[in-house]
C-alpha cells in the first residue's frame, strides 16, 4: 500500500488517525483548522473521500460523516477512507453558507495560493486531500430555507459516476452538469469521479436524509470493494434517472399556503400552492404544468414574485419513483426503538 501523507502526517496501512489541516487564522490570532479522519485498511484498495459542510449552514453531512466514522465495519476496510466532516469551518462557526469574504467555497476551485480566502482554502483542500483520492462523495443539503428530497447529482453520462450514483441507493438521480468552480468539477479535471448527495434542509438535522446518506456511503464502499458485500434485499430501492427537472416559480408576491410536500407525485393542473394577502384574500394559485415528483421546496411562507417554490423532477414513469420513495422511508425509519438500520 502506497504511503499517504496529509498535512505532514503519515498514515500507514492499518492505522486510524485524526489530523488537522491548517487553514487560516481568526482576527484573534486563533488558528482555524480543517478536521480530517483517516482510516486505512490492512489490505490494499481504493481511496474514497467523503466530505461535508462545504457550505457552513448545511449540517446533515456532518452527522453522516460522524456516524460513518463510528461504524464497526471499518475494522474490515480495504483501502483508505478519508472523512472530512467540516470543510468550511468559518461558515459552520457563523451558521452561514459562505466564507467571511462573502464568497462561495464551492465556486472557488481549483483555487490559488495567493487568491482570496476562499481561493486559498480551495487550493489547500484540493492539493492536500482531494488529489490523494480515487473517488469522492460530497454531502450537501438544501440551501437557505429550502428542503431537498434525498437525491444524487452526478455526471450520469460517465460510467463510474453513474455506477456510484446507482449504488448509493436513493430513488432520485439527477444528471447534473459540472458547475464552474465546484469541487466536483475540479475533481473531474483530476480524473477523480465524484458524486454529490443532497438531502434535507440547512441548519438542522433531518433524520431520514441522514440515514439515507449513511446507508448510501456504505453501499458505495461495498460497490468499490472497500467493505464486504452483503445479501441484497428483494425490496431494494431502485434509483430512477430524471429526464429533466425545473423550478416552479411564484407568479405573485404574498404569503404562501403550500398544498404539496417533498416526494409527492404532482400532475398537470394540480394546485401546488396558494398565494394570499396578509388578510387572506387569494392573489393567485401556483399550478403544476408538467407531471413529476417534488424533489425540492421552499419552506419560508413569505414569497416574492418570481421566487423559486418547488423543484420538480420529470420521469417517464413517476409512479415507480413514488413507490421507491416509500420503500426507502420504510427501510430507514423502522418501527420501534431499534436503530440498527445500516444494512445496505
Amino acid at each position: 500500500m502506497k504511503e499517504l501523507i496529509i498535512a505532514g502526517v503519515s498514515i500507514a496501512a492499518g492505522e486510524h488517525k485524526k489530523i488537522e489541516l491548517p487553514m487560516s487564522k481568526l482576527y484573534t490570532d486563533t488558528g482555524l483548522n480543517m478536521p480530517i479522519s483517516i482510516w486505512r485498511g490492512k489490505k490494499d484498495g481504493p481511496t474514497l473521500l467523503v466530505c461535508a459542510a462545504m457550505h457552513g449552514d448545511e449540517l446533515n453531512g456532518i452527522e453522516i460523516v460522524s456516524r460513518i466514522m463510528n461504524l464497526k465495519q471499518l475494522n474490515r476496510l480495504r483501502g483508505t477512507l478519508i472523512a472530512v466532516p467540516i470543510i468550511n469551518s468559518y461558515g459552520v462557526i457563523n451558521s452561514n453558507r459562505y466564507l467571511p469574504d462573502g464568497r462561495d467555497l464551492n465556486r472557488s476551485f481549483p483555487g490559488s495560493k495567493r487568491g482570496s480566502l476562499a481561493s486559498r482554502m480551495a487550493y489547500r483542500f484540493l492539493n492536500e486531500v482531494v488529489v490523494k483520492c480515487d473517488y469522492g462523495i460530497d454531502l450537501h443539503t438544501g440551501g437557505g430555507h429550502r428542503s431537498n428530497l434525498p437525491q444524487i447529482r452526478a455526471n450520469l453520462s460517465e460510467t463510474i459516476p453513474n455506477e456510484m450514483a446507482h449504488a448509493f441507493g436513493v430513488p432520485v438521480l439527477l444528471n447534473s452538469n459540472l458547475r464552474d468552480g465546484s469541487l466536483r468539477q475540479a475533481a473531474d479535471e483530476l480524473g477523480i469521479p465524484m458524486i454529490l448527495y443532497e438531502g434535507g434542509q440547512a441548519l438542522r438535522f433531518d433524520e431520514l436524509p441522514i440515514r439515507a446518506g449513511v446507508n448510501g456511503v456504505i453501499r458505495v464502499m461495498r460497490h468499490l470493494k472497500m467493505l464486504p458485500s452483503v445479501k441484497v434485499s428483494k425490496k431494494e430501492v431502485k434509483p430512477r434517472i430524471a429526464l429533466s427537472s425545473s423550478w416552479v416559480r411564484a407568479p405573485d408576491s404574498g404569503i404562501v399556503n403550500v398544498k404539496c410536500d417533498l416526494g409527492d407525485f404532482v400532475e398537470v393542473d394540480d394546485v401546488l400552492a396558494e398565494i394570499r394577502t396578509p388578510f387572506g384574500a387569494l392573489i393567485s394559485t401556483v399550478v403544476c404544468e408538467q407531471s413529476g415528483i417534488v424533489i425540492g421546496k421552499q419552506n419560508i411562507p413569505l414569497i416574492q414574485e418570481g421566487e423559486a417554490l418547488f423543484h420538480v423532477a420529470y420521469y417517464h414513469r413517476p409512479g415507480s419513483v413514488v413507490a421507491n420513495l416509500e420503500m426507502l422511508e420504510e427501510g430507514l425509519i423502522p418501527e420501534g426503538p431499534s436503530t440498527n438500520i445500516y444494512t445496505g
